[in-house]
């Protein structure tokens, strides 16, 4: 006994993952080359510093994002 299974898909949903992929590929970029990346590396920073190593900074680790991005939004 043999199967046969077939899988087809139309031809705009192709295109449409073409041109999906493109525009995903445009956002990574601009995101990558936003400067708000540079503010989400000061965050990374932050976070793998120590409890002590933040206290000695006057912070705390759930204040780290609201400190990072006072100046832009009202968190």
């Amino acid at each position: 006994m043999s199967s046969l299974s077939t899988n087809t898909q139309a031809a705009n949903s192709s295109v449409f993952g073409l041109i999906a992929s493109a525009f995903r590929s445009i956002g990574e970029a601009l995101i990558a080359a936003s400067p708000g990346n540079a503010r989400l590396l000061q965050v990374e920073a932050l976070n793998r510093l120590s409890d002590a190593e933040l206290a000695r900074r006057g912070l705390r680790r759930e204040d780290i994002v609201r400190r990072v991005f006072s100046d832009i939004y009202y968190i």
